[in-house]
């Protein structure tokens, strides 16, 4: 599994600069500072309109070579094993593949480690009057916030992804996962100041992104958006597997929120896949739901169901919560972290003001309007940007971290390691380390492939499963094989049974 998480972005000191190219100067900076590798991004794997449903619309028959540093499509592939690219005018970090929810909340977490050394070098380099783009001026600094709405009607993504079993029928998953997903963000929602697409409406609401929220069903990303994403792109053995791309979600800077996100949605993936039967939890008018269920924080709402019953969010998702059965420690942590966040929000949602987003937003909200702020003041729409900002030193969500009121899963130290650290378990590893100690000769890099330059030709590695090339003889090749020496790495890795396909320059 793992995450997506585009930030927004603003230059505080030139509102007008174009978002691509502030974009653009970011993702630049942080790969001229922090790696030698500017590979292109391999499109060969890249399917983003193939749809669940049997369909393809493709952009283009042939693949596209794109330049690292071009704006608006700019990428970098950090040592961690992530992807930091440009993607529709945002600065995106893709979190390295993750073999279990813990890890996926620790990766999508230091993707703002990442991204801030992308802010301090833009500084850096405008401090020194250098552009590094070249037909632009220098870039002034820039803010990233961590949320999901621009204030002006515009919604972007902290998407997810979870590999499952092809042989799973995707139309009883997805209609096993909507009313999970529709109740799940009483739990994993970062909170919002404004109801409406604009945010014009008065008030606050528990989810950034349920309003943006149009069908049961779609393929679409950015508009028509639906509960379920059919997105066909494993990034992996197509015939084997598929991958459950999510886009209802939103971007988390609690880590409880992300663990319960990536945690719980796993484990009602893991029953779906063991048959677990959730065929009369439907709701009578899902989309509706969404926005119902967002808009009401005193978790009072009835949700109805096809048969009529109704539920509340959080008796909904004790449904989900009796018919699971955790395997491993791991599982243990998330179902643990599920019924105290659950139990809390039953007897007063503002007890769960330690641990959950929507909740520690809507304390400091509630503060104000308890003194009698108007409810459109526009102090309350920068208290819940203030909150998303990733600077510390700026973000409410990190003040309330230092005093003590909101809690944390891991340390910092651990955060910086896993910036510039790949998961060992995945396929990550590889791609990160060969990023890290070879990246003069990395021609290009996906989720799947790296081709390295050697000699008259490229070596193109194929890493079509996930903890493809985690073999202990493979990570001693890329650990004893002096940096930057890529012919005695591919003689090393050979000998340890990983060969590439070559093809002549």
């Amino acid at each position: 599994m793992g995450t997506e998480t585009e930030y927004g972005i603003s230059c505080p000191t030139n509102p007008a600069l174009s978002p691509i190219v502030t974009s653009t100067h970011a993702v630049v900076a942080y790969g001229a500072l922090h790696t030698t590798a500017r590979s292109r991004w391999d499109f060969a794997e890249e399917h983003p309109l193939r749809d669940q449903r049997g369909f393809d619309l493709k952009r283009y028959q042939t693949v596209p070579v794109v330049d690292p540093n071009a704006i608006g499509v700019a990428n970098v592939v950090p040592s961690n094993g992530a992807r930091f690219y440009v993607d529709h005018a945002h600065p995106e970090y893709s979190s390295p593949e993750c073999l279990g929810a813990w890890d996926a909340m620790v990766y999508d977490a230091a993707g703002d480690v990442l991204a801030r050394r992308a802010l301090a070098g833009v500084a850096e380099l405008y401090e020194e009057n250098n552009s590094i783009l070249q037909g632009h001026e220098p870039c002034p600094p820039l803010r990233f916030y961590k949320n999901n709405v621009d204030g002006k009607g515009a919604s972007y993504g902290a998407h997810e992804n979870y590999l499952y079993n092809r042989d799973t029928d995707f139309d009883r998953l997805a209609h096993a996962l909507i009313p999970f997903f529709v109740a799940r963000q009483v739990l994993t929602g970062a909170g919002r100041v404004g109801l409406g697409h604009d945010g014009d409406r008065p008030g606050f609401q528990i989810s950034q992104r349920a309003d943006y929220i149009e069908q049961e069903i779609s393929l679409e990303t950015t508009l028509n958006r639906g509960i379920i994403n059919t997105r066909d792109e494993p990034h992996a053995e197509a015939g084997r597997f598929g991958r459950l791309h999510v886009i209802i979600g939103d971007a988390n800077c609690s880590q409880t929120s992300a663990l319960l996100k990536l945690g719980t949605t796993s484990l009602v993936l893991d029953a779906i896949e063991d048959g677990v039967d959730f065929s009369d939890l439907q709701l009578a008018d899902a989309v509706s739901e969404v926005a119902a269920v967002s808009h009401d924080v005193s978790l009072t709402h009835r949700l109805v169901l096809g048969d009529g019953r109704e539920l509340t969010a959080l008796e909904l998702l004790g449904e989900y919560r009796a018919r699971i059965t955790p395997r491993t420690a791991a599982d243990e942590k998330v179902i643990a972290a599920w019924d105290e966040a659950a139990g809390l929000l039953a007897e007063d949602p503002l007890k769960a003001a330690h641990l959950l987003d929507w909740v520690a937003k809507w304390r400091l909200i509630k503060a104000f309007l308890d003194r009698g702020i108007d409810p459109d003041n526009p102090k309350l729409a920068a208290i819940d940007i203030q909150y998303a900002d990733i600077d510390p030193a700026k973000s409410l969500y990190h003040a309330l971290v230092r005093k003590g009121q909101m809690r944390t899963l891991v340390t910092d130290a651990e955060l910086e390691r896993a910036s510039v650290t790949p998961p060992r378990e995945t396929r990550a590893y590889f791609r990160g380390r060969v990023t890290e100690k070879f990246g003069d000769a990395v021609v290009a890099a996906s989720w799947q492939n790296v081709t390295l330059r050697a000699k008259d030709s490229y070596a193109l590695f194929h890493l079509d499963e996930v903890d493809a090339a985690t073999g202990p003889d493979i990570i001693a090749a890329l650990e004893d094989t002096p940096a930057g020496d890529v012919h005695a790495l591919l003689g090393a890795l050979a000998k340890a049974g990983l060969n590439p396909e070559y093809r002549h320059l």
